[in-house]
């Protein structure tokens, strides 16, 4: 059978189970993946000619070759991804990236004219962008504290960049007419046990109400706040941690960011959702994979990110939600990763959408908990493949091997030629 007759059967197979495919399709195609830009070049962004990663407890490992080095690079490979992703989606800048013109710009004098060339290119691709103050990577940063500093001139400096990211951002929703969404995260921490956590989170807070008083038009800026539990050099403390940070959001009514790699591996940031969406309007979700610590492996189609995609539609709540990639890997095809990350995450979506909920949800209102569990078991036989191959297609993006091969040729053709 070709992808349309597969399609069809798929289709009657999920509506003897009460469930509405066409109607799944029409909810998946409004949902927007923010892509990294990060992920292109390793975190090094546009500041200088030489940048690179540096400190903030996060570490890119690998060398593959054909990183993206320079903005034009970048580009291409971001179109390369978005022509095998179907949808339409977005694009996730960290402040780093701007278009400088090879002139040095400080953190806290970057403005919107330093981003128009990113904003010209998403306009003409359909794409919304959505944008991060960059802290780390910078002598300010290397003692592994900004916004909680003990120096007030330190904490200046920060609050003046975060509030000036927040005016890109709010930009950014402006020219193109969908909010942007600014995500703050910090490095402050410390390797080993400290005396004054409680002063160093005062600092942080006081820090970031400064921040937070600049108001700025809601319907074009959402704000998001994002925890960690340690990095490289923060083992012991990190000032901005889920209780702090989930405290902040309720009280200043910000959006939370659960990075999915920044909680104990057995943690379920799943199970966190139904609780801060009765406190919290939105929520913001870093999709990446942790694999013993915050790796920041490239997301496939686990059990993690299935039970999160599935606790946000039993919610309701894809309209509530935000959702990011967050993972960088120089041990692969850069452009690859993207791909199987942001495909990964909407299948999930579609598994979600696509589950027998109504059937379970009358078991589980009868107190029948075996025909709850028979019924989430046998969904797992049905051909949620055969309704994605219809979705890629439909949306003239490759299916099977297809994708993989195109990404084959564009390294061949393209990224094997960058030294």
């Amino acid at each position: 059978m070709d992808i349309e007759q597969k399609f069809e059967s798929a289709k009657q197979a999920y509506a003897e189970w009460g469930v509405d495919v066409d109607a799944a399709l029409a909810v998946l195609g409004n949902v927007q993946v923010s892509l990294h830009c990060w992920q292109g070049d390793d975190v090094g962004g546009f500041e200088t000619p030489d940048a690179e990663l540096s400190g903030g407890g996060i570490q890119v490992t690998g060398n593959y070759p054909g990183k993206a080095r320079s903005i034009e690079e970048l580009r291409a490979d971001l179109e390369e991804a978005y022509s095998l992703i179907p949808g339409r989606h977005r694009l996730n800048l960290h402040a780093i990236y701007g278009d400088f013109q090879g002139t040095k710009v400080e953190r806290n004098q970057i403005e919107l004219r330093h981003y128009q060339s990113w904003v010209d290119w998403a306009r003409e691709k359909g794409l919304a962008l959505d944008f991060n103050a960059t802290c780390f990577s910078h002598p300010l940063a290397a003692s592994g504290a900004t916004l909680s500093h003990a120096d007030r001139g330190v904490r200046d400096f920060w609050i003046e960049h975060v509030k000036r990211c927040r005016e890109i951002a709010a930009g950014f929703g402006r020219a193109l007419g969908q909010r942007s969404v600014h995500n703050l995260w910090i490095p402050d921490g410390a390797k080993d046990h400290i005396v004054g956590r409680y002063a160093a989170r005062e600092r942080l807070l006081e820090s970031l109400d400064e921040i937070y008083a600049l108001k700025l038009e809601t319907e074009n800026l959402g704000d998001a706040v994002e925890s960690k539990l340690f990095g490289i050099g923060s083992e012991a403390f990190v000032a901005g941690s889920h209780e702090f940070y989930m405290g902040y959001a309720i009280s200043r009514n910000l959006m939370l960011c659960l990075d999915m790699g920044h909680f104990h591996p057995t943690e379920s940031v799943a199970d966190k959702v139904s609780s801060l969406l009765l406190y919290l309007p939105k929520l913001l979700i870093h999709v990446s994979r942790g694999i013993r610590w915050d790796s920041d492996h490239v997301v496939i189609l686990g059990d993690d990110i299935r039970a999160l995609m599935q606790e946000i539609v039993r919610a309701d709540a894809l309209g509530r939600v935000n959702i990011a990639l967050d993972f960088f890997d120089a041990e692969m095809n850069r452009v690859g990763a993207w791909v199987i990350g942001a495909r990964a995450t909407l299948r999930a979506v579609l598994e979600a959408l696509l589950e027998p909920i109504g059937v379970a949800r009358e078991y589980e209102a009868s107190s029948q908990a075996f025909g709850r569990l028979a019924a989430l078991e046998e969904a797992k036989h049905l051909p949620v493949g055969d309704v994605w191959e219809y979705y890629c297609a439909s949306n003239s993006v490759p299916t099977g091997r297809a994708w993989i091969q195109e990404i084959e040729r564009y390294e061949k053709t393209v990224l094997s030629h960058r030294s």
